[in-house]
């Protein structure tokens, strides 16, 4: 066994479940013979490059426990994209230099694809340098498009959110002796698993009558159609819409309009939103009905309140299992979900090479969409449903939720 001391760090949006990951990991890191000192980097990667790392040894069990229902990125997060060291390797050797200095045998690293890519890459540098520490990359998600992963930790309980806030709109909608065109927008960059989500509300016969995903190209002229369709046979119309929706020619929804440059992020992402009043705007000007946009923005990913409860356990189980795998001497690999049965539901942990799913995005299989590209069929539920399952469960205080007090003390 390699013993040394072990770091986490936290990337990307955070999920109602990415500090369960956090509690799996670093209660059984604690309580391992072989883990000598554990700690946690602020905002990630740039917490290491700053050498501002959390001795977690100095928090209480019972914070730590409280993990499993506090949202958000509890040592926070980054989105920091490190150079191809072939080009320029300072930071890698920053990094060294921080592992040194510290013993550091053990990173792990909790995210999505860019994450899984940092990852990767420190594990290639250490290698080549000649200096023993396992790199291991913990899923996080609620957009669903890990590779080599049947689903993510924090895609459940988004999804649980997704859907149950669609049926309490649609009830919503109802009230009123006119009709109404509502335009929901949810997350979801090129993959729309979160959107998809909506269908589970749906299914239980509150949910949206039109759902556009990413997956398929998105047409103004078609929109309009489907929603004329709807809205002639029924009155009201319910739209979800990810905010990922591009037209035949790459542009996002607001930039199908002038004057809708969208800003990129330090990984050449573009910044998304947007998408739900730009399509109210454009409804306006062809319906005489009341149209109202609602973007579910950070509600989706930090509502721990609605946590799914397989999801708070399967991210506090990633955490322990990815340590138990490091302990046993596999690196260079992110910890993944494999179902063998979906009744009753079954998963398994396993270990995907990093290389297959660094930078690489699972996206809603095909022929789990229907042909005129506007709603989702029952592959998606029976693949979605067993997920979210089982009443969530919580320590309140005053009526509130109780969320985890860390001292977050600094190595010296």
């Amino acid at each position: 066994m390699l013993k040394g001391n072990l770091v986490f760090g936290q990337s990307g949006g955070p999920t109602a479940v990415i500090n369960s990951s956090a509690a799996g990991l670093l209660t059984t890191a604690l309580a391992s013979p072989f883990i000598e000192e554990v700690y946690a980097a602020e905002h990630g990667i740039v917490g290491i490059l700053k050498d501002r790392l959390f001795d977690i040894g100095q928090e209480e069990l019972k914070e730590l426990n409280l993990l499993t229902q506090t949202p958000s990125s509890a040592f926070g997060s980054c989105r920091h994209k490190l150079a191809d060291p072939a080009i320029d390797e300072s930071e890698y050797k920053r990094i060294l230099e921080v592992f040194e200095k510290h013993n550091i045998r053990y990173f792990f690293y909790n995210g999505g694809n860019d994450t899984m890519d940092t990852c990767h890459k420190i594990s290639v540098y250490l290698d080549k340098a000649g200096y023993e520490c396992r790199v291991v990359g913990i899923p996080k998600t609620i957009d669903n498009d890990l590779c080599g992963t049947d689903h993510c930790p924090g895609f459940a309980s988004a999804a649980k959110y997704v859907a149950s806030s669609f049926m309490e709109i649609k009830l919503d909608s109802h009230v009123y002796d006119y009709p109404q065109i509502i335009i929901v927008e949810v997350m979801g960059r090129h993959a729309g698993w979160l959107a998809a989500s909506s269908v589970l509300a749906s299914h239980k016969g509150a949910g949206p009558d039109l759902i556009y995903l990413p997956e398929r190209d998105f047409s103004l002229e078609q929109f309009e159609r489907d929603v004329r369709a709807v809205h002639e046979k029924k009155g009201d119309v319910m739209v979800c819409i990810s905010e990922g929706c591009q037209d035949k020619y790459g542009n996002f929804i607001p930039e199908m309009f002038a004057d809708k440059d969208l800003r990129t992020d330090a990984f050449g992402h573009k910044q998304l939103g947007g998408a739900a009043d730009t399509l109210a705007s454009f409804v306006k000007e062809k319906f005489d009905v009341k149209v109202r946009a609602i973007e579910f923005s950070l509600l989706q990913r930090c509502a721990a309140h609605i946590a799914s409860p397989i999801d708070v356990n399967e991210a506090f189980q990633a955490g322990k299992a990815a340590l138990n795998f490091a302990l046993e001497g596999y690196s260079d690999f992110m910890l993944g979900f494999d179902r063998s049965s979906n009744n009753p539901y079954k998963i398994e942990m396993i270990r995907v090479p990093l290389v297959e799913c660094a930078n690489l995005e699972k996206t809603v299989p095909d022929e789990w969409i229907n042909e005129a590209g506007n709603f989702v069929l029952q592959p998606f539920i029976d693949y979605t449903l067993p997920l979210i399952q089982g009443e969530t469960e919580r320590i309140e205080k005053d009526g509130l939720p109780l969320f985890a007090n860390l001292k977050r003390v600094l190595v010296k």
